[in-house]
């Protein structure tokens, strides 16, 4: 206890430096922007601002990424609240209470339930990471390459199988990306795999231009003859957005429950955030004395799936930077920087690169009250950007895209990546293939194929090593219930709509 709040102080000594602090501030400033327009999700502005990590240190560079993704749950809400516009799918859930209660003249009310639900679903999933570090740090000597395998490919048939869709087609999206991370030298042979000849892919595909195509690239080609202006009269004023006593009571268990599925579900690799926002307002509408209200204007609508969202975005973090599994395709982003930056994470993060660690906690509570202070002012300004046409952002935002993945190398390579990897994206999504998984792939693949290598090189050859042990024993146990689990409640599902077929057919 006394270690933890004692890392914690050192923490705050990081993230309030004055260089970390202005980085943390861009973060947040950016991920609160994109998170209201529409289109522009964390994932694309990450991919973006990815490059310019290359040259920062790793804390600041780990900092503003990790403001941009919390911010962009922020700023997503706004949409979703004063203009119905659900800018990223985890805000579509907001939209069914919130913009009725702005419909009602209580769009500030509704804001201000919000932050304060986020704050408080947040600073919960920060005293989670600060308690579980010790118990992370206690067991990660025990973690050798079985097991980092086991645990990695648990994160792999998580991430593939619990996305939109259904599993088969998070199965082979995954499988796609773990091929695209086979592509260049073999570190252990020196062989030259799945180049086709091309020289420029010796090194491997580039995971900006990767990232880049498939979130930035490809949701432009599907969306710019699709997004129209929405126009509102809006006005939010400071005195709006303050609660009553009576409102704050009825959002507070509602938001307790809230903070609690996001903390279980971000404690649960490759979950998005999307089916965390539906299952707390499914669960507060379960247990609600009036569930025919819902979708009319209540608080509690509003209150648990944000705080789902917050206490999800932070508790992600955890087996992120602890166990080096992505829960979502942002987490895998953010661990693809850290790779980048020369950092392994994984169970000895922790004690091999304390300033990043508890830098990164501390700036999660500095960030958030960044968050509050910043939206108070600026609602009415991202209100007026919701106003401006989507032809006009698409063309900057994909000038940007090819600045940003042709200065990580000065190889114009790299753009005709990012394009091809848009085009392969975009098809991809026109069939509803879900292509997070792709990036969890492509990410984790390498690892898992490295310490797989290592683990059979120490068994000598023996499979049975993986089962042996106990650590990697039960993760591999976890796995296989996984896949039993998913196959038979599609096995279910299809047989539940074959009858629903030959009932009306009869």
């Amino acid at each position: 206890m006394s270690q933890s709040l004692h890392d914690l102080w050192f923490g705050f000594g990081i993230a309030l430096n004055g260089n970390n602090l202005l980085w943390s501030l861009l973060g947040v400033l950016v991920g609160n922007l994109i998170g209201v327009l529409p289109g522009m999700g964390a994932l694309s502005a990450i991919s973006i601002l990815l490059p310019l990590t290359y040259a920062m240190h790793p804390v600041p560079a780990i900092l503003m990424l990790a403001g941009i993704f919390y911010g962009s749950q922020y700023g997503g809400a706004i949409g979703a609240i004063l203009l119905n516009l659900p800018s990223h799918p985890p805000h579509a859930v907001t939209c069914l209470d919130g913009y009725p209660m702005t419909l009602a003249g209580r769009g500030g009310t509704a804001l201000g339930i919000t932050m304060i639900c986020s704050f408080f679903a947040a600073s919960v999933g920060i005293i989670i990471m600060i308690f579980a570090s010790p118990l992370l740090t206690a067991i990660a000597f025990k973690f050798g390459p079985t097991e980092i395998f086991s645990i990695m490919l648990l994160g792999l048939l998580a991430g593939s199988t619990m996305s939109r869709g259904p599993p088969l087609k998070g199965v082979a999206m995954t499988l796609f990306g773990l091929l695209c991370g086979t592509v260049g030298t073999d570190v252990d042979s020196g062989q030259i795999r799945m180049t086709f000849g091309v020289p420029d892919l010796g090194d491997g595909l580039e995971l900006v231009a990767l990232a880049m195509g498939l979130f930035g690239m490809a949701d432009f080609l599907l969306n710019i003859n699709h997004m129209k202006i929405v126009t509102s009269s809006m006005q939010v004023r400071l005195r709006d957005m303050r609660p009553t006593l009576a409102e704050l009571k009825a959002a507070f268990w509602p938001m307790v429950r809230g903070t609690g599925v996001g903390t279980l579900f971000g404690a649960m690799p490759g979950t998005g955030p999307t089916i965390t926002t539906f299952v707390a307002y499914a669960l507060e509408r379960k247990i609600s004395r009036t569930p025919e209200r819902f979708g009319t204007g209540m608080i509690a609508g509003v209150a648990a799936p944000e705080a789902a969202s917050h206490s999800k975005t932070q508790v992600d973090f955890i087996p992120t930077m602890s166990l080096g599994i992505p829960g979502d395709a942002v987490m895998a982003l953010i661990l693809g920087a850290l790779v980048i930056q020369g950092i392994q994470p994984g169970p000895q993060m922790i004690s091999e690169h304390p300033d990043i660690f508890w830098g990164l906690i501390a700036s999660f509570w500095v960030g958030n009250v960044l968050l509050m202070i910043l939206n108070v002012p600026m609602i009415g300004v991202w209100v007026k950007l919701l106003q401006v046409p989507y032809r006009f952002l698409v063309p900057s935002a994909m000038f940007f895209i090819a600045v940003g993945v042709f200065s990580t190398q000065n190889n114009l390579f790299h753009v005709w990546e990012v394009l091809a990897f848009g085009l392969i994206g975009a098809l991809f999504m026109s069939l509803e293939f879900s292509v997070a998984p792709i990036l969890l792939g492509f990410v984790l693949g390498p690892m898992v194929e490295e310490n797989f290598r290592r683990a059979l090189l120490l068994s000598r050859g023996d499979l049975s090593v993986f089962i042996t042990h106990p650590i990697s024993a039960a993760f591999v146990s976890l796995s296989a219930l996984l896949v039993i689990g998913v196959t038979y409640s599609t096995w279910r599902a299809r047989l539940h709509g074959m009858r629903g077929v030959r009932s009306r057919s009869s």
